[in-house]
């Protein structure tokens, strides 16, 4: 069984920042990727970045240039750096980590349970 545990979210003023951090838990071969999705009300769940084992990332154009994404491989953890938050970035924050099973490279995809994030002053 895998957990992922996300922290960090809140309350913040826009232009302002936050940082998220998940930390993956529980019996695994190892994490092929991690990341964050996020969802607003009314919106489908959405792409925010992704980062690879060897270190590739992913962005949504929206975050580009204002998201970090960065992992610690040994800490089994991903974070989320958010600069510059506006009140687009309102959503709840998922966690996401795409894990390998087995020697076979079988992988399946795991969720945590969210964090609010919410930009307002």
């Amino acid at each position: 069984q895998v957990q992922l545990v996300e922290s960090g979210g809140g309350l913040v003023q826009p232009g302002g920042s936050l940082r998220l951090s998940c930390v993956a838990s529980g019996s695994f071969f190892s994490i092929y990727a991690m990341g964050w999705y996020r969802q607003a009300p009314g919106k489908q769940r959405e792409l925010v970045t992704l980062i690879t084992n060897g270190g590739s990332t992913e962005y949504a154009d929206s975050v580009k240039g204002r998201f970090t994404i960065s992992r610690d491989n040994a800490k089994n953890t991903v974070y989320l750096q958010m600069n510059s938050l506006n009140a687009e970035d309102t959503a709840v924050y998922y966690c996401y980590a795409n894990i390998v099973q087995n020697l076979s490279g079988y992988r399946l995809g795991y969720w945590g349970q969210g964090t609010q994030v919410t930009v307002s002053s």
